[in-house]
């Protein structure tokens, strides 16, 4: 699929966002932001996902590196919003379906350590940590409105995507090898 001149010059700020300012660390996790993106992407893919979840995947941590907050701000008890803040910077570009996901990926952590026994003792180090900050696990009255959220099911997916994306020798292919499915997650707005 050929971008159009448009549809290139989303990829190219992108791919400049995720190959200039995601080389720092992710977290407490023995990668960086890129590796991680990329390793979501992926596993999105693998798991035979659609394009706007590979995007999700590929995209839902960007409200780290749209903020100016510095590096790991929760380990100065500040919850930077990732999730909205990249949502929202999502949205001057993509659908619903890849901006929900996004947007309700933490409430997805936050939903199956509410409802998913033994989940919350799986997680890694610094989604305990910002587990937190972040409300912790979800009261049953919020676990009902999650799931008539449009997308639930998608961000609880990208969840378990997310967790899985930290593995320092995991796949790790290239940003741009992800533009046929943002041009098809871009054109399906």
């Amino acid at each position: 699929m050929t971008p159009t001149p448009a549809e290139a010059r989303i990829v190219d700020a992108l791919a400049e966002i995720y190959e200039g300012r995601a080389g720092r660390p992710y977290g407490l996790a023995r990668i960086n932001q890129r590796m991680h993106a990329v390793q979501a992407g992926w596993l999105a893919r693998a798991h035979g996902g659609g394009p706007a979840l590979v995007v999700a995947a590929l995209l839902h941590d960007i409200g780290h590196m749209v903020h100016d907050l510095g590096e790991h701000p929760a380990a100065r008890g500040v919850d930077d919003r990732h999730e909205k803040v990249g949502a929202d910077w999502l949205a001057r570009m993509f659908g619903s379906a890849v901006v929900a996901p996004v947007r309700w990926h933490v409430a997805a952590k936050r939903y199956l350590c509410a409802t998913e026994p033994g989940y919350a003792a799986r997680l890694s180090p610094d989604s305990i940590e910002s587990l937190a900050l972040q409300g912790g696990p979800m009261r049953a009255d919020e676990v009902a409105a999650f799931e008539r959220l449009p997308y639930w099911s998608d961000a609880v997916a990208l969840r378990r995507i997310d967790e899985a994306a930290k593995d320092p020798d995991g796949p790790c292919p290239e940003f741009r090898s992800f533009t046929p499915e943002i041009v098809a997650a871009l054109r399906a707005v």
